[in-house]
């Protein structure tokens, strides 16, 4: 599955603390009332171990009784939109009702008339920098991307990109998604680049292709998608995969295996993912109550034990909402202090060149 890239820090995102009533006028309990009449929500590209997303749907299925329908867990970004697309005049199980996408595609499938407006209760503490002003995408929770790195088979801990490079890590590196329709794997390929261009964003793109063709023909990248049974059984030794999927499993494999999350020295790129209702949702008044529970205090803080940042943290940790024992799991800050948000043109621009090259420059089909 699948950020934000702009200008946005976290130190200086804007929480603004004057709650809004929800969209269209609707009441809370009017809300569920309707929810519970359409009886469901489709999700779709939602794994049970990203972003502490097993718990929110557990939560939302015990909080409203409602059933959730898991489509295509391992779908990237491209894959939900193009699920809206084929599915517009389809009211059955395979049509999504919401959507979770890296920022780029929340713009464009505005544009496309794809999208539903809805403003959450909680709309006015999510940083203007990163959502609609007319509600149709906002933006949920945001991480860095790093090496996830299974130790018992690595035994030389990679610390920058130009280390995967070296001998040590033969049919060792995955991507954690297709880079033609990943966000996270487009990301993961950008960050490659503006490592080697010096932190120059405009050729990020064009050098992360080199990079991984370089990657490629030293028989270091494994060109399948990396989670988490690939990296245990030790097909995907390291993959290069948001800080919080990476500490998630961490947590769950217990030491079996061992495992490294490292952000790497340079070419640290962070990013904010974006939730959406489909224009076309067969469980419209499901799909507001969703993005109602995702963004109370309650789903916001079930991100961030998922090692996710939240988009409203700022707000909460104003609050004193954040628990003490939680904020300290997270990883030291200064790891993350030269972290960079590239705006959406520059995301824009830097997936037209991974995604059209990809075939003819790296030549790696990823599956």
């Amino acid at each position: 599955m699948k950020p934000f890239w702009t200008s946005l820090v976290p130190a200086t995102a804007i929480a603004l603390l004057a709650p809004v009533g929800l969209a269209q006028g609707q009441s809370m309990d009017k809300l569920m009332a309707d929810a519970k009449a359409e009886g469901q929500l489709t999700i779709i590209a939602v794994p049970r171990d990203w972003c502490g997303y097993g718990a929110l749907i557990d939560s939302y299925k015990a909080k409203y009784g409602l059933k959730v329908n898991e489509l295509n867990p391992d779908a990237g970004s491209g894959d939900e939109i193009e699920a809206i697309k084929a599915n517009k005049g389809n009211k059955g199980p395979q049509a999504p009702d919401v959507i979770d996408v890296g920022l780029s595609f929340g713009p464009s499938a505005k544009k496309d008339g794809l999208l539903a407006p809805h403003k959450v209760a909680a709309w006015d503490t999510i940083p203007n920098e990163v959502k609609d002003a007319e509600g149709y995408w906002y933006g949920d929770y945001y991480g860095v991307l790093t090496f996830q790195i299974n130790a018992d088979l690595v035994k030389k801990i990679p610390q920058d990109w130009s280390d995967l490079l070296g001998p040590d890590y033969k049919n060792s590196i995955a991507l954690a998604g297709d880079p033609r329709a990943s966000s996270q794997a487009i990301q993961g390929v950008f960050a490659s680049g503006l490592s080697a261009a010096k932190g120059d964003v405009a050729k990020a793109g064009e050098e992360g292709l080199k990079f991984f063709a370089a990657l490629n023909k030293a028989g270091n990248f494994v060109p399948v998608i990396g989670k988490a049974g690939t990296f245990a059984q030790g097909a995907t030794p390291i993959i290069i995969r948001w800080d919080y999927l990476g500490l998630g499993d961490r947590d769950t494999l217990k030491g079996n295996p061992k495992v490294e999350v490292v952000v790497p020295k340079s070419g640290i790129v962070a990013g904010v993912y974006v939730q959406a209702i489909s224009a076309f949702a067969p469980h419209p008044n499901a799909a507001k109550l969703w993005m109602e529970h995702l963004y109370s205090d309650e789903g916001q803080i079930a991100w961030l034990k998922g090692y996710c940042h939240p988009i409203r943290f700022n707000d909460l940790v104003k609050k004193g909402k954040v628990p003490a024992d939680l904020l300290a799991k997270l990883p030291p800050a200064a790891a993350y202090e030269k972290a960079v948000f590239p705006t959406l043109d520059q995301q824009a621009a830097a997936k037209e060149v991974i995604t059209k090259q990809w075939d003819t420059v790296v030549g790696a089909n990823v599956k």
